[in-house]
């Protein structure tokens, strides 16, 4: 919606008015304001068209989760590098499905700009693990899905990397996402 610099600039004025709404004596009017102006810091930090493609995503809507990403036009410019490395981890996700050679290029920059959580570093590094066996790269997909492995301390990818180990076993290939033999 707006660019990371000017959310700042209108938390910061709705601040100001906060401060003047209290020096005024209307301390629920000065309550009220500090709230609205959290809304655009949250936003500074979590991109809303980011978390709208996360929702869609969650529902296996690629092409929502598409609409939503094309919304950002200069990912470099507009976002932080936390957001920016989601945005092109969800551009990695989807893209694998049709093109693992431009889903490898996402999911790398994505790794390289880092990711918040764990799992999301070890999802990432799981999907580059399907790209490198795909592409018969067998010893850094091992790599990978060693280091996915120990990323995900909760156990939430537990299936997946024993399918994928169970695949390299097999020989079989990974094509977008669906296990193959």
């Amino acid at each position: 919606m707006f660019h990371k610099n000017i959310k700042l600039a209108i938390a910061a004025a709705i601040i100001g008015w906060a401060v003047y709404q209290f020096t005024q004596g209307h301390i629920m009017n000065g309550i009220s304001l500090l709230l609205l102006a959290g809304i655009f810091v949250f936003f500074y930090y979590k991109n809303e068209f980011i978390l709208l493609a996360f929702l869609q995503m969650r529902k296996q809507n690629f092409a929502g989760a598409q609409k939503w990403l094309g919304y950002i036009k200069n990912p470099s410019g507009a976002l932080i590098q936390k957001q920016e490395g989601y945005y092109n981890f969800l551009q990695g996700v989807m893209v694998s499905q049709t093109n693992m050679t431009q889903a490898e290029k996402f999911l790398k920059k994505a790794l390289k700009l880092g990711l918040s959580m764990d799992h999301d570093t070890a999802m990432a590094k799981l999907q580059l693990a399907g790209v490198a066996m795909t592409k018969n790269r067998r010893q850094e997909a091992t790599r990978l899905i060693n280091e996915a492995k120990k990323l995900d301390k909760h156990g939430m990818l537990k299936d997946q990397i024993k399918m994928m180990k169970d695949q390299m076993k097999k020989g079989g290939q990974v094509r977008g996402g669906k296990y193959m033999r």
